[in-house]
């Protein structure tokens, strides 16, 4: 072979590899654009299909549950209508009584309100004591069920824009009517549930009005007029501009320039239907999350490729090493994004969880309970001031027994402020903060809880500092976890020979407030503040009362801890911060 031939062959020979690898990588970059195309195609179909599924779960879900609760409070007025205490009430213009007893009722059912009206349509009396005297003669409510021999259903528009949903009923005696009973259906709760996701939900009439709404702008519209007012001149910019409202999601999160996903149901009730629009929210990303998966298998093999290929050309190692590590440092930096993306599903099943934890409380009437279960120490404290007024009124006591209609009356009141409290539960978040000394909480809770401390005989003992322990708190609600948890630790003494109850309070870098019992201790540390979970017997408890004052204390900056004492008995501990000068000019 001449030298010519040997220089051709040798130079040959790079050009080759070099051709090899070009053909290599066009083959790799095609089958990656091939799959990668498929893959999008294919898993935005899935994903949509999946998002589309559970939009409509939801929706059946929303709806049965609207259709529940109608059909719940369907039945009560028709029983109210023949309950003697007030039809006796009504024939007699008796209505100090009246009040009270609606006020039970709508405790017991969950209802919105209740109202008794006179033949003239006059407001008696109310489960909101500010509407008695009110005349509602000209009332929906009023005049269909004069009109009617059966329960009614009426919705109203108040002023300030919200919907009202009553049934009513005439209360007849020999064939006269005599009054009417309003039962008012708490729909509000659904909205309030429904806020909790990014969906946009809408309930409308029979004549296509919208009554239920989680976009508040809508209330009192059409379907049409309420898209209308979020026009714009393309799909893709009215994508956007509604998206902006409802969960502020990239742009990318939209297909085929399409905002969000309709979904329509019946509810079966009166021609009402139920409408949903779902974003798109989740699909691109999931799907990207996968093409990632495999640009990075590509790029391991595009390495591998490298690397058979660089020990047969030894000659450009210097070339294919450079590019070997520009790929590790492209893999590395697939395998980071792909990390924080698995880290966000995480958290967005965590978050998933959550809201159907929230959702499943809701619908099982949250705020009913929690109302419930809050009162009842204000009712037992009453119960046993009423007794000891009894016997002191016997005895001709009047002036000691003036003192406990003084405190009855008291506990009305906070009673009272409970309730206002409670309905913001939802909301979560005080806006009744100010300047606190801890001391004073503690004493106040103390005193409601002495009557039932002094009936059972129960040492308590409470420590106290001298000077002042300063928190920014609400009040109320600090009182309500304290008084939730001495009640507690009176229940877990019940079987105790020497009930022995000690609070205590310290100051630090925080404020730290203990209360200590000699009970039975606690078996299930780990599930004590889940909601409904309770170790009472039942009927005696509800399970929220933990539940309640764990998300209180949280509210307050706080935290809620509970331990086994060394000695026997519980321990709970609730740790504020402690309030520094620049909190306090604030809070004022």
């Amino acid at each position: 072979m001449s030298a010519k031939d040997q220089e051709r062959g040798t130079s040959g020979g790079p050009d080759r590899s070099a051709w090899r690898i070009r053909l290599f990588m066009i083959a790799v970059i095609a089958a990656a654009v091939g799959v990668v195309w498929w893959t999008n195609q294919l898993l935005t179909e899935r994903f949509t299909e999946s998002t589309r599924s559970r939009a409509e779960v939801r929706l059946a879900l929303y709806s049965g549950n609207i259709r529940s609760e109608l059909q719940r409070s369907q039945i009560v007025p028709q029983l109210l209508a023949r309950d003697p205490t007030l039809i006796g009430a009504l024939n007699s213009a008796d209505y100090s009584q009246s009040s009270q007893r609606l006020i039970s009722y709508r405790e017991e059912i969950g209802a919105a309100g209740l109202i008794l009206l006179d033949a003239d349509g006059r407001i008696v009396a109310a489960s909101d004591r500010v509407e008695i005297g009110a005349s509602r003669r000209s009332a929906p409510y009023f005049v269909d069920a004069l009109r009617s021999n059966e329960t009614v259903f009426t919705s109203a528009e108040q002023e300030s824009g919200a919907q009202i949903f009553a049934y009513s009923r005439k209360i007849e005696v020999s064939g006269t009517a005599i009054g009417v009973i309003v039962v008012e259906v708490d729909l509000r709760k659904f909205e309030l549930a429904w806020a909790g996701f990014t969906d946009a939900v809408i309930v409308t009439d029979s004549e296509g009005k919208i009554i239920l709404t989680t976009e508040g702008r809508w209330r009192g519209l059409t379907e049409e007029a309420a898209l209308a007012a979020r026009s714009a001149p393309s799909a893709i910019q009215r994508a956007i501009r509604a998206t902006q409202d409802w969960s502020a999601l990239p742009i990318d999160a939209y297909l085929q320039g399409e905002a969000v996903m309709r979904q329509e149901t019946r509810i079966g009730f009166q021609g009402w239907r139920m409408t949903s629009f779902t974003t798109y929210a989740g699909v691109r990303e999931r799907v990207n999350a996968f093409i990632a998966l495999e640009i990075m298998g590509f790029a391991i093999l595009l390495a591998l490729g490298f690397y058979f290929i660089s020990r047969k050309a030894t000659s450009r190692l210097v070339f294919f090493q450079r590019e070997s590590a520009e790929l590790r440092a492209l893999n590395l930096a697939l395998q980071r994004e792909i990390a924080e993306r698995e880290r966000a599903e995480r958290n967005l099943q965590v978050a998933e969880q959550t809201i159907q934890q929230s959702s499943k409380l809701a619908i099982l009437g949250e705020m009913s309970a929690a109302v419930s279960h809050e009162l009842n120490q204000p009712l037992a404290a009453m119960k046993t001031y009423l007794a000891g007024a009894k016997l002191l009124l016997q005895r001709r006591r009047a002036d000691e027994a003036l003192s406990s209609f003084q405190r009855i009356d008291d506990l009305i009141e906070r009673m009272g402020a409970i309730t206002r409290q409670l309905k913001s539960y939802a909301r979560r978040g005080g806006d009744a903060f100010e300047p606190l000394d801890a001391r004073a909480a503690v004493s106040s809770a103390l005193v409601m809880m002495e009557p039932q401390l002094r009936q059972r005989n129960i040492a308590i003992t409470s420590s106290l500092p001298r000077d002042p322990a300063m928190i920014v708190a609400d009040r109320l609600r600090l009182e309500q976890v304290l008084i939730n948890l001495l009640r507690n630790a009176l229940d877990a003494t019940k079987a105790t020979a020497n009930p022995d109850i000690r609070v205590s309070l310290s100051v630090g870098d925080d404020v730290v407030i203990l209360v200590r019992d000699n009970g039975v201790g606690i078996e299930d540390l780990e599930n004590l503040f889940e909601p409904f979970y309770t170790t009472k017997a039942p009927g005696d408890g509800t399970g929220l009362g933990l539940a309640i004052s764990s998300g209180i204390v949280n509210d307050l900056g706080g935290r809620l801890t509970a331990r086994n004492g060394s000695d026997g008995g519980a321990v709970f501990e609730i740790v504020l911060p402690r309030a520094t000068e620049a909190s306090l000019r604030a809070a004022e």
